[in-house]
């Protein structure tokens, strides 16, 4: 059993809601990034979003483009974030760690060489932004193998079959986006993701996390009300840039927001 899979279930048994912050890695400097993910963890995240930075973040808004600019002006590469993760667990053997990034720096790599190179880093999840289920079959593969789970986004304008797809080839949870666009929006339509949410899960037994447009407590707790883990990113960066010249601080500020969205998700029950 994946830790993924793991969290999710004893979360389940414990009647909560996973909270998955995201950060970019290597934002603003190096340095910052495992205090920052011990920090999040400490404050009550239960697993972490890794964004490996990439020089054309497509899905992502104005907030995580320039995130990953700071961290590409250090050289930030798959194998930089890997070498972050791994340090990591010599603290934390139990949290589950999902990278998020772009398929360009994998293929380079090359799908099984990342894949063994992920895993013994101490990786449990990677969703690649730009790979499509219809194309995924070979990297899924080599995830597997590693013992990684495969997380795939879905959409407003997931169809029926889509939804199908993504639902066999995925393993450890689903992410579904809130809306049409990229990260930063705010445009989120509980009901509305409550109704996809309800014909998603006609197809897949596999747990659902929401991103996109989730950016305070009561946002959190809402999206927690119908979903099993709530994904949070662009108000951590937000936060990340504007101590940006304060780095020492940065794991403390953002820790405080993550508190806070625990705390509501946990009082709406």
């Amino acid at each position: 059993m994946s830790r993924i899979t793991a969290c999710m279930s004893d979360l389940k048994l414990r009647h909560r809601k996973a909270l998955v912050p995201f950060v970019t890695a290597g934002d603003p400097q190096p340095d910052v990034t495992v205090p920052l993910l011990h920090a999040m963890v400490q404050a009550g995240a239960d697993m972490l979003e890794i964004g490996v930075p990439f020089s054309d973040p497509m899905a992502d808004g104005p907030v995580i483009q320039a995130a990953c600019e700071r961290a590409l002006r250090h050289h930030i590469t798959l194998h930089r974030v890997l070498d972050m993760v791994r340090e990591f667990r010599e603290r934390d053997d139990t949290t589950p760690v999902i990278l998020m990034g772009y398929l360009n720096p994998v293929e380079v790599w090359g799908y099984a060489d990342f894949a063994k190179a992920a895993a013994a880093a101490g990786v449990d999840g990677v969703l690649t932004v730009d790979m499509p289920p219809e194309e995924a079959a070979e990297l899924a593969g080599a995830f597997r193998e590693n013992g990684i789970d495969t997380i795939f986004l879905l959409a407003p304008t997931s169809d029926s079959e889509r939804m199908r797809k993504v639902g066999e080839m995925a393993s450890g949870f689903l992410y579904y986006v809130s809306f049409k666009g990229v990260t930063g929006a705010n445009r989120l339509d509980v009901q509305a993701v409550k109704a996809k949410l309800t014909e998603l899960r006609r197809h897949t037994q596999l747990p659902v996390g929401v991103g996109f447009g989730i950016r305070d407590g009561a946002s959190a707790a809402q999206v927690a009300q119908i979903a099993d883990a709530v994904v949070v990113g662009s108000v951590l960066v937000n936060k990340v840039a504007e101590f940006a010249d304060q780095p020492a601080v940065i794991p403390a500020q953002v820790a405080g927001i993550v508190a806070d969205l625990r705390a509501a998700m946990d009082a709406a029950g």
